[in-house]
């Protein structure tokens, strides 16, 4: 349906695409896969030719026999849409937050023409329905932020379905999101290809995922389609040497230093309770509430690595941010050697616990220098008199130069600013250091180094980490022990090969059945 042939592109004169062929056969998956910055999303914005003013694009994207190129702006805002759809990464900046969803997916309705104001909200019901919104459940006139991530990118696959388009473009669209609300979107777009015969272009660096969704894989190096065929082919064959690294960056487990013998627990979480009043919805009566914890209790002992999944919304970020004193708790204590932890704690107290965020460019002042923004955890407690030494020996410690410490946030790729966000973690030489989500926005070879230099840290400096995320596969791969959290509760704790190889809850059994895996036998 789409034949993409010899696609140069440059920006300002530098290189981003180089040859660039590809085909997108009808009611097929194509996966595009390749680390960031290897042309994936470019690829996708030149087939819509949403391309900055200096951009120089040469070649041809042909749909159907016609050659998109070729088109002006007017007739391409004819095809995006309406014969192409796309679903872009973040729903919550792909969403306008003060439209309802119902107004937004009927205004692409009428703005095509395809409708009028009235009739373009009774289909959008029905594209909202079709991916799984319900107006009984999720009323058309709900707003963005009162969504989950996962009913909000359903909401974008709606956005790009409207006008029933025969090309569908995903790109990155399950990155954030928990396995299990992964599974349902994934086996949504597949879905819709096979119901409506589309041509989609799924744009992924999870490998995992490509091999359960793709019927076809090209992978990306450097603006360069480096291999491409059938996706068992391809992952099974892996002839090109950066094929193989992806794969094995896939499958990549740090090599750890086993967890010392269990003495008196570092952080000791006993009975938490954390409760959230609910608006009143009676003028008489108890105000109600919801209970987002519910009687935790767990320890975590002085160099051990402990995972705790579930699904969002199930307690993980409360119970975190109780950890780390930003939030009071109803019931129950938090203790950190034995100190008791509350929002009102002393800043000693505070600098024994760092956070690393799971994207450390919203976590950074983007006007401030890499060595200001590791030195931020000193508000706490003073400038020390040897702030530049340390401030070197953080950077020195997570792979980067003491000269990167002029630099700006912009000036770093992704993985680096990781590593800086590790290093400001790192500064005030914390007891325990909590990893939210640490690892889920990075690509596979990224991950595998910050991986890696995790549990060199770990190894040398005897840290102590909380791991939380929704990736199976890392904390599988880093953890000793593993906690399961479902509506608030710890439904199933053990041994991280244990729970992973037997698990007893039937939550546990769903989480991990929803992960996607490469295949044995490719490996």
């Amino acid at each position: 349906m789409i034949d993409i042939a010899h696609l140069d592109l440059s920006i300002a004169g530098t290189p981003i695409l180089r040859d660039v062929s590809l085909k997108l056969g009808q009611g097929r998956i194509l996966g595009l896969a390749g680390e960031s910055g290897s042309g994936k999303s470019m690829t996708a914005l030149s087939i819509l030719r949403l391309l900055p003013p200096s951009a120089r694009l040469s070649g041809h994207v042909h749909l159907d026999g016609q050659d998109l190129t070729t088109l002006s702006e007017q007739q391409m805002c004819s095809v995006r849409g309406r014969q192409i759809g796309m679903i872009f990464q973040e729903p919550m900046t792909a969403l306008n937050p003060v439209q309802s969803i119902g107004d937004q997916v009927a205004e692409t309705l009428v703005i095509h023409g395809a409708a009028r104001r009235g009739e373009a909200r009774r289909i959008a019901v029905e594209r909202l329905e079709r991916v799984g919104l319900s107006p009984d459940h999720i009323p058309p006139d709900r707003f963005p932020h009162e969504l989950s991530g996962g009913q909000r990118q359903r909401v974008c696959i709606a956005l790009a379905i409207a006008l029933r388009p025969r090309v569908l473009i995903a790109d990155e669209p399950t990155t954030a999101l928990d396995v299990t609300t992964q599974e349902r979107i994934l086996g949504l777009i597949r879905g819709l290809v096979d119901e409506q015969n589309m041509a989609c272009l799924f744009i992924t660096h999870d490998l995992a995922v490509l091999a359960e969704l793709a019927d076809d894989i090209a992978v990306m190096k450097a603006g360069e389609v480096v291999e491409a065929g059938a996706t068992l082919d391809v992952l099974r064959h892996r002839r090109h040497p950066y094929t193989r690294a992806l794969f094995e960056a896939s499958r990549h487990q740090p090599v750890r230093v086993p967890a010392p013998p269990a003495a008196a627990p570092l952080l000791r979480v006993e009975r938490v309770v954390r409760d959230y009043p609910l608006p009143r919805q009676r003028l008489f009566g108890a105000r109600p509430g919801f209970r987002a914890v519910d009687g935790v209790s767990f320890d975590l002992h002085r160099g051990e690595s402990l995972g705790l999944v579930g699904e969002s919304g199930c307690g993980k970020s409360t119970l975190t941010r109780a950890i780390l004193g930003l939030e009071p708790i109803q019931g129950g204590a938090i203790r950190l050697g034995g100190e008791k932890i509350t929002p009102q704690m002393p800043p000693a107290l505070r600098r024994r616990m760092q956070v690393v965020f799971q994207d450390p460019y919203g976590s950074f002042n983007p006007r401030h220098s890499a060595a200001r923004l590791i030195a931020e955890p000193f508000h706490l407690g003073g400038r020390p008199a040897d702030l530049d030494l340390r401030v070197a020996e953080a950077l020195e410690s997570v792979g980067l130069r003491p000269t990167d410490a002029d630099k700006y946030p912009h000036e770093f790729s992704g993985g680096q600013r990781q590593r800086l966000a590790i290093a400001r973690a790192l500064i005030t030489r914390p007891d325990l250091i909590v990893l939210d989500e640490a690892v889920s926005a990075l690509d596979v070879r990224v991950r595998a180094q910050i991986l890696d230099l995790l549990a060199d840290l770990q190894g040398r400096l005897g840290l102590t980490y909380l791991f939380i995320s929704h990736d199976l596969t890392v904390v599988r791969a880093v953890t000793d022990r593993v906690l399961v959290m479902k509506a608030g509760q710890i439904v199933e704790a053990g041994t991280t090969a244990a729970v992973f190889a037997a698990p007893s809850h039937p939550y546990t059994r769903t989480l991990l059945d929803a992960a996607p895996m490469l295949p044995e036998a490719m490996a």
